[in-house]
């Protein structure tokens, strides 16, 4: 007979398990080719550090007329420690709210896409999971971005909603105490607070992305005023205060 007690368990254990594994996993392909990007960077470093090592124990071997054993040893070691330090360092940069701000609009969708999977840890369920949908709205936009200028004033405003206004709203909830998160303030808690701004970012970015594809630079200006208005004014529905 099953026990009503522990089916509840593992259903809450798995349900406990499938969000912990959302939120390890990438939230678009773009912070993922970036990421591609900075790997092989450190690679074709670490080829050519040990490629270096190589020579120059080649040339001394020339010189001195073969290095012995232990001169092939010291190759050896120096050229896996050259190789283990351009595998390990640099690491790839944390993107900020600072950076976002000033980044160049072709890795901008892909390094919002970083900032907001560091954010998962300190957000709730619902927004974990609203995160897969804005990333996958960042990865549509990226390639409308390659049209815009980085004068454009249309870029500008995409550069406000997604490097901004997004990280405004999360910070805005994460500064909340713990305690008050599930309390309502004006008519919403602030979980309900951030998961409709989430929404609202979230349909904003697909919006963006058909006008720029279109052409409709002058639509997007006015929803960018619109934008303005609902997130810096303090009382506007949706703001997480």
């Amino acid at each position: 007979m099953n026990n009503p007690a522990s089916n509840a368990n593992e259903t809450l254990t798995a349900a406990a398990r499938s969000l912990r594994n959302v939120r390890m996993m990438p939230i678009g392909s773009k912070s993922q080719a970036l990421r591609r990007a900075h790997y092989w960077g450190k690679l074709s470093k670490a080829v050519i550090a040990v490629g270096a090592v190589m020579i120059g124990a080649g040339i001394v071997g020339a010189i001195i007329d073969g290095i012995g054993f232990w001169g092939v040893m010291i190759t050896v070691i120096v050229g896996a420690a050259a190789a283990y330090l351009m595998m390990r360092y640099p690491e790839m940069p944390m993107p900020t709210i600072e950076s976002l701000r000033q980044t160049d609009l072709a890795t901008l969708a892909g390094k919002t896409e970083i900032w907001l999977e560091a954010q998962r840890p300190a957000l709730p369920a619902p927004a974990v999971t609203l995160m897969q949908d804005i990333g996958l709205r960042l990865d549509q936009l990226a390639p409308q971005l390659q049209a815009l200028d980085e004068n454009d004033p249309a870029a500008r405003e995409v550069r406000k909603l997604v490097g901004e206004h997004l990280p405004e709203l999360i910070n805005g909830y994460k500064k909340i105490p713990d305690s008050l998160k599930n309390k309502e303030y004006a008519g919403k808690t602030p979980v309900q607070q951030l998961v409709d701004g989430l929404k609202t970012i979230d349909r904003e970015i697909e919006t963006m992305t058909g006008q720029i594809s279109r052409g409709e630079l002058d639509k997007l200006a006015v929803r960018g005023r619109y934008l303005a208005m609902r997130y810096d004014d303090p009382d506007a529905n949706g703001r997480v205060v």
